[in-house]
């Protein structure tokens, strides 16, 4: 749960910062911080079957619950604490040691501005001082003494279980009876985890990269440069995020700074127009640095034209204000199927996502 920022990729915001909800910083670093990829090979064994398990059991607890997997879960505990990873995991589900956000008490330490009072005496956070997020789903423990359930049979409910965890963040998500097949449902289900639309598109980003790992593109009717394009782009998969980053020639640091001020100088990788720029080159084309400069070459796509107008290989647009390009912030490069290759936004690698997971679709151009 995050202070986060508005998604810029390659030019200034029109408005300043989300407010969170609650705001942690756990597990989350300058650098992506989290491990590079987005498959299920990138997962401790331990948490990926605790999040199989949940999906199992959580129709006994909201039987009206439609469309949760294991997916959706990953990308919850990706983001909030990268899986628990450098934290041993016994085989009942212990994660030990245990794994604490920063205290809420306004301080700003880790971005938080609002005073959370104590509600467990301690019992789950370590401190009576006040509260602070716990687990590898990183619940306030006013929250887990509502959703929290046992999963491993040992008769507690405990956050810091791997198991326990993941069915009391699959209840939370389930809400009533939400259908998570929909995304406007699981868009809301995500939002009510953590009230930042930033954090949604992080935390779908994530679901997006696990669920396309199991069904990675087929490229068998591609072929020419559109192909030698996007092999490109897929290629970088689990580089890192960095501002500024990328040329013609691959993957390179960054610069100083990005709107919510995340430098990409000790980061090696790409931006989002930076592996356009790359992956453009792979086929003898010379892009121009910008998302919003990059608008301007080949053959236009109005937005108006629907997602379904896009062809794979062509540039994906977005705006602040669909319809006025000097308003795009970034861009992505289509592969089919309603997915794009992706670096979205600091704190993440590049990955494939749904051309829905960034808000503001602005159309497409096509140079191939």
């Amino acid at each position: 749960m995050l202070l986060l920022f508005t998604a810029v990729c390659c030019a200034a915001p029109l408005s300043g910062t989300i407010g969170a909800y609650v705001a942690l910083k756990t597990g989350s670093q300058d650098d992506g911080g989290m491990s590079e990829g987005g498959t299920a090979a990138d997962i401790p064994p331990r948490m990926l079957a605790a999040y199989k398990k949940a999906v199992q059991q959580v129709e006994r607890h909201v039987p009206k619950c439609r469309g949760m997997r294991w997916q959706i879960l990953a990308g919850i505990a990706k983001v909030e604490s990268n899986h628990a990873i450098g934290h041993d995991i016994a085989g009942n589900g212990d994660i030990r040691p245990r794994i604490y956000g920063v205290l809420l008490n306004g301080s700003g330490t880790g971005g938080n501005t609002t005073v959370f009072a104590d509600t467990d005496a301690g019992k789950w956070d370590g401190t009576a001082a006040g509260e602070r997020a716990v687990g590898p789903f990183q619940f306030l423990p006013s929250t887990w003494e509502v959703v929290g359930e046992d999963a491993n049979g040992d008769k507690t409910a405990d956050p810091h279980n791997a198991d326990d965890g993941a069915l009391g963040a699959a209840v939370y998500l389930c809400g009533d009876g939400r259908d998570l097949t929909k995304r406007t449902q699981l868009t809301d289900a995500v939002l009510e985890y953590n009230h930042s639309n930033e954090y949604v598109a992080n935390v779908l980003g994530w679901v997006d990269q696990y669920t396309a790992a199991a069904t990675d593109p087929g490229l068998g009717n591609v072929s020419g440069k559109v192909r030698t394009v996007i092999e490109a782009a897929l290629s970088q998969r689990g580089v890192p995020y960095s501002w500024g980053g990328g040329t013609a020639e691959g993957k390179s640091y960054g610069v100083c700074c990005s709107p919510s001020g995340r430098s990409g100088t000790d980061i090696k990788g790409f931006d989002c127009s930076g592996l356009t720029l790359y992956a453009y080159a792979k086929a003898g084309i010379r892009l121009p640095r910008t998302a919003a400069a990059q608008a301007g070459v080949g053959q236009r796509i109005p937005a108006g034209l629907g997602r379904d107008a896009l062809k794979p290989g062509d540039l994906v647009f977005y705006a602040y204000v669909p319809g006025r390009d000097s308003t795009i912030y970034h861009v992505g490069i289509y592969v089919g199927g309603g997915q794009m290759v992706n670096a979205a936004r600091p704190g993440t690698v590049v990955r494939l996502d749904a051309v829905e997971a960034m808000p503001g679709y602005a159309g497409g151009a096509r140079l191939l």
